[in-house]
């Protein structure tokens, strides 16, 4: 597969209140009507702050010497996780998706004169960059279903042994910092905070999707969403 490159923004993004309610740890049988409308708020004003920005590339994949290479690149995707998930692909994307800086100044700004504001401000701008990088998902498997391909679920940095150190290598791939202003700390976490790096393999239609266990993520020791989805569903 040709390498492409892309880079998109997404307006009138939807943030699923079901969604900030899982982020908040809490079921809608906590949701009275003073916490209804305060999320509502929090909705409404994450839609104002947030700027979704995308981008995305298609690598050829090579295996050598049991090592999934990104052809034309000397990025190698380490870890069996990454390989298992993987597999059955013989192309796939690099993404990066990041809301913008402004979502993340005003959660600073609210942790200081108001917690409970800046804690359901936060949980809206997580679920809206996963609605954001699921939202691109579907804007290129459209494409990719012309040729009776699809993706896979995405795999992000953290999943399984695939280390957060290779977040550095992937923005690098796609020239983030320029295109979507998305860098990493020398502790590799993405600035700004609300981002999300992930590789996705290109396979048949008929072929399984797969699917990325809680168990397999680096954080489930201290996930406080897992007992609400069995699977990260990406």
């Amino acid at each position: 597969m040709q390498k492409i490159g892309r880079v998109t923004a997404m307006n009138n993004l939807v943030i699923d209140q079901n969604e900030v309610l899982r982020y908040l740890g809490c079921s809608r049988q906590w949701l009275d009507s003073s916490l209804g409308k305060l999320i509502a708020q929090c909705i409404d004003e994450a839609k104002t702050l947030i700027q979704p920005r995308m981008v995305y590339k298609f690598f050829n994949l090579d295996r050598a010497a049991g090592e999934l290479l990104l052809r034309g690149t000397s990025v190698k995707l380490p870890g069996g996780g990454i390989a298992d998930h993987m597999a059955e692909a013989e192309a796939c994307i690099v993404m990066a998706v990041t809301l913008g800086l402004a979502v993340d100044r005003k959660i600073s700004c609210y942790e200081k004169v108001d917690l409970t504001r800046a804690v359901i401000l936060d949980a809206c701008a997580s679920a809206a960059v996963e609605q954001a990088a699921d939202s691109l998902c579907a804007e290129i498997e459209a494409k990719l279903k012309l040729e009776n391909k699809q993706l896979t679920t995405r795999f992000s940095p953290g999943y399984a042994d695939f280390p957060l150190t290779i977040q550095r290598q992937l923005l690098a791939l796609l020239n983030a910092e320029r295109t979507i202003g998305l860098t990493v700390t020398s502790h590799n976490i993405l600035l700004p905070r609300k981002s999300i790096t992930a590789v996705a393999g290109v396979i048949g239609l008929r072929q399984s999707k797969g699917e990325t266990s809680c168990a397999d993520c680096s954080q489930f020791g201290d996930c406080q969403f897992r007992k609400e989805r069995k699977t990260n569903g990406r």
